[in-house]
């Protein structure tokens, strides 16, 4: 249950505009004064500085003091976490994945873009996975919980909280990764658009999974009829299945993880693919790409974000750059690059203008064909623009 008492945080005058809009991110350099005892997780109202409420949100020590969850007036409860999480399920039902047969993997809450800030939900073929990225979110867990089984009712085999290495360091109070409800054998197969994944929630990256790159395997699956396609950086083999799921004649994954190149050959061995027509290496993709032995027609370029706070930008602009022109260099005449980046920090003109300067320092014309985003399961809240955070581009080489 809530506190009765509510601590208060009141916005220096000038500084409500954003709230007003709806922006759910309170900045501690904002806050004017507080009335009340401030505790990490803790529900607190938000008030102008001429005494208007704002909103209720949950505390945490750090920069972003508060993340808010309702303007409305309402203090968060569990009739709150169940209209939000139904919003959030009617919304893949719409998009054909709450009750999809040939997709059973997609994300059910993305954090402010279903406006429900720190929290994140996959879900895999009745499984539902949650990563708490606040402290207050991880201390609503058991409405999270309850809503879920509310809302998906019969269909919910398992909920599995995953919040190692999304909490703040300093947190103490974590219980540990655990089944809060049902359970389930891992690894499970899933698929994707009829592609099959087999996914490991307990040991795998993240959730299992990288969802956010559906529609843009999709495409490529599109692109590799009759092509050879090289998959950098390719953890469990996504984009691998795809080409090889659509004819690709010949596909090399590459990571330099060996447990990411196990996985993908788990997944390639789950297709039944021919072994003449992919193989496997484990390699530094700088390195391997700097003078490839194969004439590809496509290349993948999926690296992990190269900066997660914007102090790095700089550095990951320059990554990104460095990357696409050993790429782009190499790949044959004619031949199709796809790039992204995941780097919230890096705007997509910012890395629009970066691919441009490889090709320029690579001496090549390159065409942008297609501009490429994340799915419509990872919404983005028109009042938070940082929630766009994945950009890319497919782009042919002359």
């Amino acid at each position: 249950m809530l506190d009765v008492t509510i601590t208060k945080l009141y916005i220096k005058a000038g500084k409500e505009r954003s709230i007003e809009r709806h922006h759910p991110w309170v900045f501690s350099g904002a806050i004017q004064r507080t009335e009340g005892e401030l505790n990490d997780g803790k529900i607190v109202e938000v008030i102008g500085s001429k005494g208007k409420h704002l909103g209720f949100g949950h505390y945490q020590n750090g920069s972003i003091v508060v993340r808010l969850l309702s303007f409305d007036g309402k203090i968060p409860d569990a009739d709150f976490f169940k209209e939000r999480i139904q919003s959030a399920w009617n919304l893949r039902k719409s998009l054909g994945l709450a009750a999809g047969n040939e997709t059973t993997i997609f994300r059910l809450v993305h954090g402010e873009g279903d406006f429900l800030p720190g929290l994140i939900i996959d879900y895999y073929s009745g499984n539902a996975i949650i990563q708490c990225h606040s402290i207050g979110m991880y201390c609503d867990i058991d409405l999270i919980k309850n809503a879920l089984i509310s809302v998906i009712g019969s269909d919910l085999k398992s909920v599995y909280m995953k919040c190692t290495g999304t909490l703040p360091k300093d947190f103490t109070g974590y219980s540990g990764d655990s089944y809060l409800y049902g359970s389930a054998e891992t690894p499970i197969v899933a698929k994707e658009h009829g592609n099959q994944f087999y996914i490991d929630w307990i040991h795998g990256q993240k959730t299992g999974f990288f969802i956010d790159q559906r529609e843009n395997r999709l495409l490529l699956g599109r692109y590799s009829n009759g092509k050879k396609v090289l998959n950098t950086f390719c953890y469990s083999g996504g984009f691998s299945v795809y080409a090889l799921n659509n004819n690709a004649t010949l596909v090399h994954s590459l990571d330099s993880s060996q447990k990411a190149i196990d996985l993908t050959d788990q997944n390639i061995e789950l297709g039944k693919f021919e072994s003449t027509r992919h193989q496997s290496f484990v390699a530094d993709t700088m390195d391997f790409i700097k003078d490839l032995k194969e004439d590809y027609d496509i290349i993948i370029l999926d690296p992990p974000a190269f900066a997660k706070h914007r102090s790095a930008k700089h550095n990951a602009v320059q990554g990104y750059k460095r990357l696409n022109a050993h790429a782009i260099r190499q790949i044959k005449p004619g031949g199709i690059i796809f790039t992204f980046s995941c780097s919230q920090v890096v705007e997509k003109e910012l890395f629009t203008n970066t691919i441009i300067a490889a090709a320029i320092e690579a001496k090549r014309s390159v065409r942008i064909l297609e501009q490429l985003h994340q799915p419509a399961d990872h919404p983005i809240n028109a009042n938070h623009p940082e929630g766009e955070y994945l950009k890319g581009l497919v782009i042919q080489v002359d």
